[in-house]
């Protein structure tokens, strides 16, 4: 795969904004992390723009998970640094990073399984201090009208598309202004694949800012407004996901085609 010009990397760091380009909610610089003494990113530089749906994608193994986890505060970064909103995040613990507005729906739905549909979605608002929360409560349940017809059952015995409707929602109940997925479609139905796509949709229209790893290329380019391709722990490609949907190697190694 065609690797990024030598600038790319440093023309993503923000600076002042000019005309209509928005400044970074987000901005990755020179990330380096990974798990004991082996390294996964090698300085992976990137930006999420404010109410964007920006999607990684790439192989098994490339870094996307891990990149997330990096953001959320679950895994320590050996080197460079993210900042949210002008402020840097790295360094700090997992709950700190929800205050700031950032919630991840996690790979495999994880939701608590011996608490009820409605106790999940009360966790996802531990860290809200507001009044809000029985409304917004509601509105998830409007929104996800299958949760509420199960609100008083077990989170385990849900399907797994049900599952991952209350993840989403159990994430979205943080209001967070960027919210993160990783893999919503993995294991999934290729039915309950286009709900899913359907639902992330959704949420960009609710004015969540997206940042999408998922293993389903053309799901998520059709989503992203921008998109990153991994490799190894780098990103070799990036472009509007219309650009990407189109370009010759990513078509052949992610789309089929």
């Amino acid at each position: 795969m065609t690797n990024p010009s030598a600038n790319a990397a440093s023309s993503l760091a923000p600076g002042p904004t000019s005309g209509t380009t928005p400044r970074a909610m987000l901005s990755v610089h020179d990330l380096h992390a990974g798990y004991g003494k082996t390294d996964v990113l090698h300085g992976l530089g990137f930006e999420v723009r404010a109410g964007e749906c920006v999607a990684l994608v790439g192989a098994n193994g490339a870094g996307k998970s891990t990149t997330l986890k990096c953001i959320c505060g679950l895994v320590p970064v050996r080197q460079g640094r993210i900042e949210f909103e002008g402020q840097r995040i790295d360094g700090l613990a997992g709950h700190d990073v929800v205050r700031r507005g950032i919630t991840m729906c996690p790979e495999g739905r994880q939701v608590f399984p011996d608490m009820s549909v409605r106790e999940n979605l009360e966790m996802g608002a531990h860290t809200r201090r507001d009044k809000a929360q029985v409304q917004d409560l509601e509105a998830m349940m409007d929104l996800f009208p299958v949760l509420r017809a199960r609100s008083k059952q077990r989170a385990g015995t849900l399907s797994g598309g049900e599952q991952e409707m209350l993840a989403i929602a159990r994430a979205l109940m943080a209001k967070p202004r960027l919210c993160l997925f990783d893999e919503p479609s993995l294991g999934l139905a290729p039915k309950i694949v286009a709900e899913v796509e359907q639902t992330l949709a959704r949420v960009k229209a609710m004015g969540v800012t997206v940042l999408l790893v998922e293993q389903n290329a053309s799901m998520a380019l059709r989503l992203a407004d921008r998109a990153y391709v991994f490799e190894a722990g780098e990103i070799v490609l990036q472009g509007t996901g219309t650009e990407l949907q189109a370009h010759p190697e990513v078509s052949k190694a992610y789309l089929g085609y």
